[in-house]
């Protein structure tokens, strides 16, 4: 390394060299100077300066390599990490989100599902309450149906019973009174008799 550095230390002394000569050149240095000069090149450009960026180059190289390797690269390694571990506990948590609301979903179907048995069950204990009672307030109004009707009927064969009676003795009366009128005796069996069988025949 000290060999290469001595080899290109002419170099520089020359580039130097010839830069303190190019400046000169503008302010009225011999043109054939000024010819050679421009001749050289850029110095990146020199064959025989090649060495010399090459070892700088590698050192340069070196360097960057270290300071990415060393602080760069672990800086970004850690930052991705993290970002990963971010992402990571951001997928499980909604994941266990996911599940928690999955089960939520399957216990709020079991409650409706419940829910609606057990109102099922409601209506129909409520229908067969509902349907006894119907039908003890049916047979209790045909009870009192059948109870008013028999009362009715009851009432109504007195009363025939009575009017029959009063039509007899009406009769009866009117008969008696009709011989006597008409000069006739009355016999009071043979009315009776004869007003029972018409007016048998009128009721029947």
């Amino acid at each position: 390394m000290i060999s290469l550095l001595q080899q290109t230390a002419p170099v520089v002394v020359e580039e130097t060299t010839e830069i303190i000569v190019v400046e000169p050149a503008v302010v009225g240095v011999p043109t054939d100077v000024t010819h050679e000069v421009a001749q050289t090149g850029l110095p990146q450009l020199d064959v025989s300066t090649f060495p010399n960026q090459i070892f700088w180059l590698l050192i340069t190289l070196g360097v960057i390599y270290w300071i990415l390797s060393r602080i760069a690269l672990p800086r970004i390694g850690a930052v991705l990490s993290d970002r990963q571990g971010a992402i990571t506990g951001d997928l499980m948590a909604a994941e266990e989100f996911k599940r928690k609301a999955q089960e939520a979903e399957a216990a709020y179907d079991k409650a409706l599902a419940d829910a609606r048995g057990e109102a099922q069950k409601i209506v129909a204990a409520n229908r067969a309450e509902i349907q006894a009672e119907l039908d003890a307030a049916i047979a209790h109004a045909d009870a009192e149906i059948s109870a008013r009707t028999a009362e009715s009927e009851r009432r109504i064969g007195e009363i025939r019973a009575s009017a029959v009676a009063d039509a007899q003795t009406v009769a009866r009366d009117v008969t008696a009174d009709l011989l006597t009128a008409f000069g006739g005796a009355a016999d009071q069996g043979a009315i009776d008799a004869a007003v029972d069988r018409r007016l048998k025949g009128a009721v029947q």
